[in-house]
C-alpha cells in the first residue's frame, strides 16, 4: 500500500516538473479594433506621395503605419478621421514618432498633388497623402478591400464619392495588424498603437 502511495506520489510530482518546463504561453493582447492578423489581403500599395515621391509600405518600416482611403472634398468622415488621427498623435506622446499616418485618396482626379499637400499635412505635419492614377487607385483598392463610388451631383465637377470609412494599421514589420472602424475614439487607437509597440 505504501509501495503504490509512493509511486503515485512520484507520478503526480513528475508530472507537475513536466508541466513546468513548457514555455508560457504568450498573453493575448486585447485590442479596441479588429485584430486581422494574418488577413491575405491589405498587403501592398504602390502609389505617390503629396512630394511627388514614389511610395510602398516598405518606405515605412519601423513605423507603426495607418492606412486611411478618403477625399479632400468628403464633407464628414474624412476630416472628422483625420482630426481623430491627429488626436492619436497628442494621446502617443513621445511614441508619436514612431507612427505614420497615411491618406490616400479614392478622388484622383479632383485630389491633384498640390491639394493633398494643402490638405493632409494641415491635419498634422507628419501626415502623408498618397494618390495614383485610376486604374492604379482602383487597383489598391481592391487589394485592400476598400468601397468607393460616385455619387452625381447637381455639375460635373460637384460629386461626392461614397466609400470604406475605417483604418488599416501595419506593424512596424509591415505586416497587417488592425482594422480601426470609423467612430473609435482617439484613446482606443492609442491604446492599440502602444500594444503594437510594446
Amino acid at each position: 500500500m505504501k509501495k503504490r502511495f509512493y509511486l503515485l506520489l512520484t507520478a503526480l510530482f513528475a508530472t507537475a516538473l513536466l508541466a513546468g518546463c513548457g514555455k508560457p504561453a504568450a498573453p493575448k493582447l486585447e485590442f479596441k479594433s479588429m485584430d486581422i492578423t494574418g488577413a491575405a489581403y491589405a498587403r501592398e500599395f504602390s502609389l505617390t506621395d503629396h512630394t511627388g515621391q514614389r511610395r510602398t509600405l516598405a518606405d515605412y518600416k519601423g513605423k507603426l503605419v495607418l492606412m486611411f482611403f478618403g477625399y479632400t472634398q468628403c464633407p464628414d468622415v474624412c476630416p472628422t478621421t483625420m482630426a481623430d488621427m491627429a488626436q492619436v498623435m497628442k494621446e502617443m506622446g513621445p511614441d508619436a514618432d514612431k507612427v505614420q499616418v497615411l491618406f490616400v485618396t479614392v478622388d484622383p482626379e479632383r485630389d491633384t498633388q498640390k491639394l493633398l499637400a494643402e490638405y493632409v499635412p494641415a491635419f498634422d505635419k507628419r501626415f502623408v497623402g498618397l494618390y495614383g492614377t485610376l486604374d492604379e487607385t482602383a487597383k489598391v483598392a481592391k487589394e485592400f478591400k476598400v468601397y468607393y463610388a460616385k455619387v452625381e451631383g447637381e455639375t460635373d465637377n460637384s460629386y461626392t464619392v461614397d466609400h470604406t470609412a475605417g483604418t488599416y494599421v501595419f506593424d512596424r514589420e509591415g505586416k497587417i495588424r488592425l482594422f480601426i472602424r470609423h467612430g473609435e475614439t482617439p484613446a482606443a487607437v492609442a491604446h492599440d498603437l502602444k500594444l503594437l509597440l510594446s
